[in-house]
């Protein structure tokens, strides 16, 4: 069982001259469709309201497949307004609530039976950042930590969290945690002004065993994503990068997470997941992580290539 813990929001995508129409999303609960998608048994801890957009994140979890164990609240869900510009770019506009349910964090914000037979835990962006539910995240993630993988994307959102120093802050403490860690060039360059985003990386790949996280050896790999450029990663075996596939680009909602859950999804297959699998993912080649990045590039593009955040299926990936 794969785990996702974070925010259920519904995008509303809005272009120019037209109506704002609705599609469910929010990065972590992206990334669980696209495992379930993928072909993973995959449960999804967030929260989301008693409401019509409420209905229609539960609607699109149960198609997918994603499990759901925790119900929803009393609480509005949450949106994001993306706002396209001609060459289909999103900015966001957000509404929301949010921290982890109760019955999700369980007693002192522990993992409780829920995440007991998971072998991978991915979490980041709001839900990372965002109080009260981010120290609730961070609790569980450190509970989690002796028995599951752990991965983590920043996915940073200036709008809602423009303390750019208590976000590095969030972020430090997360990627001292994570064993994979999938982060975007204008993340790191707006968590770490005026830096080469790859030399932020490397740092990243060297940030285990401070503060909350003592003990923990810190990431196996960080994969730096760079929209046309193609997606670049480090490791302790050295420094990879592939190119993306041409497409036409509808849109970019979704690609990043896209992206990750592929780069999961390979892992997975690859049966580098759970903790008592860390130490083979630590020793991972650079021919293996050209794969991983390879295959997270393709699903990325086949979601630009059509609107809104949705997630190639393993047989469009096998197809492509």
């Amino acid at each position: 069982m794969l785990t996702i813990m974070g925010e259920a929001l519904i995008d509303e995508v809005v272009r120019e001259g037209q109506d704002p129409i609705p599609h469910v999303g929010g990065s972590p609960l992206n990334v669980a469709v696209g495992l379930a998608r993928l072909g993973h048994p995959v449960q999804f801890l967030g929260r989301y309201g008693k409401d019509p957009y409420g209905a229609m994140v539960a609607a699109h979890l149960q198609k997918n497949g994603v499990l759901v164990p925790v119900a929803p609240d009393d609480l509005p869900t949450s949106v994001a307004r993306a706002v396209l510009d001609t060459e289909g770019a999103a900015e966001y506009e957000f509404d929301l609530d949010w921290e982890l349910p109760a019955a999700a964090a369980g007693p002192g914000g522990a993992p409780n039976f829920m995440m007991a037979a998971t072998t991978l835990v991915h979490t980041g962006s709001i839900a990372a950042m965002l109080a009260p539910g981010a120290q609730q995240v961070l609790t569980a993630v450190i509970a989690a930590h002796p028995r599951a993988t752990i991965s983590y994307d920043p996915n940073v959102r200036p709008t809602i969290i423009p303390d750019v120093a208590y976000a590095r802050e969030q972020a430090e403490k997360f990627v001292a945690l994570s064993d994979v860690v999938k982060a975007s060039d204008e993340d790191l360059a707006w968590l770490y002004p005026g830096v080469d985003p790859k030399k932020s990386a490397r740092a990243w790949l060297e940030i285990g065993g401070t503060g909350a996280s003592s003990g923990t050896e810190g990431p196996a790999m960080v994969v730096l994503t760079q929209g046309g450029q193609g997606p670049w990663a480090i490791c302790a075996a050295g420094e990879v990068s592939c190119q993306v596939p041409a497409v036409n680009v509808v849109d970019t909602v979704g690609a990043g997470d896209s992206f990750m859950a592929a780069l999961l999804s390979a892992l997975v297959e690859r049966e580098l997941d759970g903790a008592q699998r860390r130490s083979a993912l630590r020793t991972i080649t650079c021919e293996q992580l050209q794969e991983l990045l390879h295959y997270a590039a393709q699903a990325a593009a086949i979601t630009v290539s059509r609107a809104g955040a949705n997630p190639p299926t393993r047989a469009e990936l096998q197809e492509g």
